[in-house]
């Protein structure tokens, strides 16, 4: 499903003649029609292609109109190309500032999975004012905010981005709905997407995909021969009350779930006629409605069962826990080769090669050299750019000969004050992407200690991950918010090579710090967020009296983190 299904189906746009429906797919259009409108992303690819039909049917001797509507905005970049090609005066451009897409009550999407290999792989800022746009928005609606706290170089500029903007528009005094808004860039913390998801609506999205919060279920979960779309939201009753559990839990609900639908569908066998009446028009549709989507929730978990309870799924948890808490590194390093010796799976691999780098803080040189050689052998050369862009992310790297900067960077940052410090610190990281992740599980407390973990009833984020590891992501968010800033968390920001900053509002949002409005956390993630990291939040504003709503530029997951850093099409 794609955001515009979500706004307007092919059914609503035929009303309002649209006579017939392309995808985007760089071919000729084979079309009768004079006029042709092209609902795009700014992306200089697309440009060029309607360049080549708009060329092709000048060729042909075809006269067409053409009108290009870029979303979320209009780039000089893609003028320009039109300008180039020689088909500037031939046709005319709109935009449509369409920034969020609400996938449910507390997750809103700028669908955007592109902003994190333009931003932080290959540096292209254009999207910073998109994320300041859309976070302008939510403002104009539901502001002032009383406090603005923030992580990453990218959430600075978002920021930026936004005051801005405000400072731009008219100041208009009214009722703040949302209290607190977190900013954090994706590369603050690269760990939590590169895990296995246990959680069921983690698991959904990593084998089914879910797209737009829509996912298709193909004839092995819906035991027929056709493939079924279902919206996931809080809208359907049983996935609302599963999508956070641990996969261990699920199949009891459901089953539990099935005999208090059986019960419920068993008290009409005693009824009069009128009581009947009642129950057909009452009960029965949304009694069935519920059954419907049972059964394909019970498909679904029986498909996730067979994939992912075999030996190797156990063996790669095992795993995966091991890097985490930094134990039997060799043995996780024989798994790995294993993996990608046995060619089980490209993407797998490769995840798992970056878990393993940014837990150690990188590579052995001889390690590196040796899991580097065997994985292009068994996939192919063409990955060796891919290699280079997880270097340059910092996801896959080999350790340096210098690496004991760190602890001469921290004995220097004692000497000298911090503001100097803070300059030293970023001339160090420039030189190479440094994870720091063991330092900082051990400052923050991302692996529980404790031996026994009831999935259950969970006492923390961890369980999410059976219990082997909070989500750094989410740990800093519950940090600040618990200090109301970065005070008594210098150590972890330096770790993290800074960025952070915390803002109090203005309007006098905080003179009513006491009203519902201040437990509402936006929490903006750029470059993607985990269902797993939703679920982690949902379970902290249970805990902690919050209600927060995510805003994130696209729904991602491990899969989609590493095809988002792929070059193997040379």
């Amino acid at each position: 499903m794609s955001p515009l299904d979500r706004i307007a189906n092919v059914s609503t746009l035929k009303q309002h003649d649209v006579d017939k429906l392309y995808k985007v797919e760089y071919k000729p259009i084979i079309s009768t029609s004079d006029q042709l409108c092209f609902l795009i992303r700014p992306r200089i690819q697309t440009v060029k292609w309607i360049c080549d039909v708009a060329n092709a049917d000048k060729a042909a001797g075809k006269f067409r109109r053409y009108k290009i509507i870029f979303t979320p905005q209009k780039f000089y970049a893609c003028e320009a190309v039109l300008e180039e090609q020689g088909i500037f005066g031939d046709v005319t451009t709109d935009e449509w500032a369409f920034y969020l897409l609400p996938l449910d009550d507390d997750i809103i999407s700028l669908e955007l999975p592109e902003f994190f290999r333009d931003n932080f792989l290959a540096g292209d800022q254009r999207w910073v004012r998109t994320a300041g746009s859309a976070l302008h928005l939510l403002h104009s609606l539901y502001g002032p905010f009383s406090k603005v706290y923030g992580i990453g170089r990218c959430s600075k500029m978002a920021y930026e981005s936004w005051r801005e903007q405000v400072e731009e528009g008219e100041q208009r005094t009214r009722q703040a709905e949302i209290g607190k808004v977190f900013l954090i860039d994706r590369d603050v913390d690269f760990v939590t997407p590169l895990c296995s998801q246990v959680v069921y609506e983690g698991l959904v999205d990593d084998i089914f995909r879910i797209k737009c919060g829509c996912v298709e279920f193909g004839p092995d979960v819906t035991s027929s021969d056709k493939s079924i779309k279902v919206m996931l939201n809080s809208q359907d009753k049983v996935f609302n009350e599963i999508r956070n559990e641990h996969f261990s839990n699920v199949f009891g609900f459901l089953s539990q779930k099935a005999r208090n639908l059986q019960t419920a569908y068993d008290k009409r066998r005693g009824m009069d006629i009128k009581q009947m009446k009642t129950f057909v028009s009452e009960e029965l549709k949304g009694l069935k409605q519920e059954h419907r989507l049972l059964s394909l929730h019970i498909g679904a978990s029986e498909s996730i069962m067979k994939k992912k309870t075999k030996q190797d799924f156990q063996e790669l948890l095992k795993t995966e826990h091991s890097l985490l808490e930094g134990f039997e590194i060799r043995e996780c390093i024989s798994f790995i080769e294993e993996h990608i010796n046995r060619q089980v799976s490209m993407i797998e691999s490769l995840r798992l090669l970056c878990l393993l780098s940014i837990t150690e803080n990188g590579l052995l040189p001889k390690d590196y050299r040796s899991l580097k050689a065997q994985y292009l052998q068994s996939y192919g050369v063409d990955h060796l750019l891919t290699f280079a862009n997880l270097r340059q992310l910092g996801l896959l790297v080999e350790q340096q000969p210098g690496e004991t900067l760190t602890v001469m960077e921290s004995k220097v940052g004692k000497l000298v004050n911090d503001k100097t410090a803070g300059k030293l610190t970023d001339a160090f990281s420039s030189l190479a992407k440094k994870s720091n992740f063991r330092a900082l599980s051990r400052k923050l407390n991302l692996v529980p200690k404790c031996e026994e973990y009831d999935l259950r009833v969970p006492r923390d984020m961890a369980y999410i991950f059976s219990g082997a590891y909070i989500p750094m992501s989410c740990k800093l968010i519950e940090q600040v918010l618990e200090r109301d800033g970065w005070t008594g968390l210098e150590e972890v920001t330096r770790l993290l090579n800074g960025h952070e900053f915390a803002v109090t509002g203005s309007n006098g949002a905080d003179s009513r710090a006491k009203n519902d409005a201040q437990r509402i956390i936006l929490v903006m993630f750029l470059g993607g967020c985990t269902f797993s990291e939703i679920s982690a939040l949902r379970f902290l504003g249970r805990e902690r009296g919050y209600k927060f709503i995510v805003v994130t530029t696209a729904i991602t997951n491990s899969s989609r983190l590493i095809e988002a850093l792929l070059d193997n099409h040379v």
